[in-house]
């Protein structure tokens, strides 16, 4: 057979290809292939032949117009080993059962009465700090977000567990590049010590989580929240069947990294733009005591602070919380004149595209204004929460979350990064900051 046509890319040395420059540094191979080459480019990672999709019409094309062409990348579907099959990993009619199942819990009612939560331990937390502390802001926004989905989720005090929590996340975060290694379904049989950690960490997320749904199957009280919403869930569309206790715990691991991993990193990234642009900063301090007037926001007050929505949306803009989202293609198909085999690994990344010249004017800086300004965009220019039947199913609760919890903490506080502090962006399953982020808490009120 004639050999296939591909698009232009990078030379792929013999063997691993791209392998090692890519685990290198992940966002600075990705970016310079889309520079170099532009909106299509192909390089191997080891075996694997992958397409970098950068252009928004195509990107269009995998995620909504040929999505039935694709499963989850493969590197995804390894995070099976943690997830199980919950919406993330979930495919085919399996995905589109659990999706029927789990969308009543972000209905409008149910998110009022989360918004009402949210403010409350924010306020909490708010309420605790000092002026002039050092804090690792990073640190601080994961247990903020733990208490919160801890509370929304399974209507649970959940702050007392936040350090074992968060050290069996990070044990299993930082796995991710070990995961996606070719052969790693073997690795993970071995007694290394990284390996055996990783195997405990998912076990203490399981006891944590399995406790819970097993001591509400044993209450009669009717809570209201995302566990009782997914153990009472039944598809009616379906077979009229609901979540046995393993396919909750895999929503409810997934919703839980969904909803405190994601959330943590975009305002942490938020607190270090603003701390580093003090005229934005100011803005939102301006819009805060106009809109609330000193009370504290309520979900009726998420559509008037449109300020704060467009800073935490041009944070995501440049550090979009998934940084990156893959395809594998489950037949030959056809992208922009090319004959794209089946098996490719089909790469889209939010970071790459949200940070392109070719759609952003001034696309490094950062302008919460443009998005008052600048319109005309495609709509895939900005995909932080992906898009087709795929897109996050918590879109609107992230989105409620972030501009509330930036209202209520700006409200009292300004945070001032710790000089020398060294910021970079670190991709795991997401995308957060590689050495934390040290900050100085300034409050609004007390003089410096």
């Amino acid at each position: 057979m004639p050999p296939i046509e591909r698009p232009p890319g990078p030379k792929n040395p013999l063997l691993f290809g791209q392998f090692a420059a890519f685990r290198s540094n992940p966002l600075r191979f990705l970016s310079g292939v889309e520079q170099q080459y532009g909106g299509l480019a192909y390089f191997k990672l080891g075996p694997q032949h992958v397409y970098l999709v950068s252009d928004p019409k195509l990107i269009e094309q995998i995620l909504v117009l040929k999505n039935p062409t694709f499963t989850k990348s493969p590197f995804l579907k390894k995070a099976r080993t943690f997830l199980g099959d919950g919406l993330l990993t979930a495919e085919g009619q399996q995905h589109l059962r659990q999706r029927r199942l789990v969308q009543p819990a972000f209905h409008r009612d149910h998110l009022v009465r989360y918004a009402s939560q949210m403010v409350t331990i924010a306020d909490k937390f708010r309420n605790r700090w000092h002026h002039g502390a050092e804090m690792d802001i990073d640190q601080e926004m994961m247990r903020l977000t733990l208490a919160i989905i801890g509370q929304t989720m399974f209507s649970a005090d959940v702050e007392a567990d936040a350090k074992e929590v968060g050290e069996s996340m990070n044990t299993i975060l930082g796995m991710f590049p070990t995961i996606i290694l070719p052969f790693s379904e073997y690795l993970e049989k071995l007694p290394l010590p990284m390996i055996i950690r990783y195997h405990k960490a998912r076990e203490t997320l399981d006891g944590i989580i399995f406790g819970l749904i097993e001591n509400r199957r044993k209450e009669a009280t009717q809570y209201g929240d995302l566990l009782s919403m997914l153990m009472a869930a039944r598809d009616h569309e379906g077979d009229g069947t609901g979540m046995t206790d393993k396919q909750v715990r895999d929503e409810a691991i997934t919703l839980f990294l969904a909803g405190h991993e994601t959330t943590a990193n975009a305002l942490t990234w938020t607190w270090y733009l603003l701390s580093q642009h003090p005229e934005v900063e100011a803005k939102v301090h301006a819009e805060i005591d106009e809109v609330l007037s000193g009370r504290l926001p309520q979900f009726e007050d998420f559509p008037r602070l449109k300020y704060i929505e467009s800073v935490m949306a041009e944070s995501m803009r440049l550090y979009p919380p998934v940084w990156t989202i893959g395809r594998q293609a489950k037949t030959d198909f056809e992208l922009a004149g090319y004959t794209v085999p089946a098996k490719s690994v089909i790469l889209t990344s939010p970071y790459v595209v949200h940070r392109s010249k070719r759609f952003w004017p001034r696309a490094e800086q950062f302008d919460p204004d443009r998005w008052s300004t600048e319109s005309h965009r495609h709509k895939f220019t900005y995909f932080p929460f992906g898009g087709g039947p795929r897109l996050c199913i918590g879109e609107r609760f992230a989105w409620m979350e972030g501009v509330l919890l930036i209202a209520t903490i700006a409200q009292s506080w300004r945070f001032k990064l710790v000089p020398g502090h060294p910021v970079d962006p670190l991709p795991l399953i997401t995308l957060r900051p590689r050495h934390g982020m040290k900050m100085t808490l300034e409050s609004r009120f007390t003089p410096v």
